[in-house]
């Protein structure tokens, strides 16, 4: 399988990351802030119109424990 990032909205990621357990805490501005009771770390997603940036959703899965494979699977 390629190792390239799949293309994501930022409304589809939310999506995935309620699935997992995320709870979307507040909205500042276009920025959803998403956070997990069992982890401490939270989670900002800008909500634009447009697909998030390759290095944004890396770090955004690292945080959230999702690997590029399970990402796969949960679009």
């Amino acid at each position: 399988m390629s190792d390239k990032l799949p293309a994501i909205k930022p409304s589809r990621l939310i999506r995935v990351l309620e699935a997992q357990g995320w709870q979307h805490r507040r909205t500042r501005g276009s920025h959803h802030y998403l956070v997990h009771p069992e982890r401490r770390d939270a989670i900002a997603v800008p909500v634009h119109n447009r697909d998030v940036k390759p290095g944004l959703l890396l770090s955004i899965l690292k945080t959230a424990g999702i690997s590029r494979d399970e990402l796969r699977k949960l679009l």
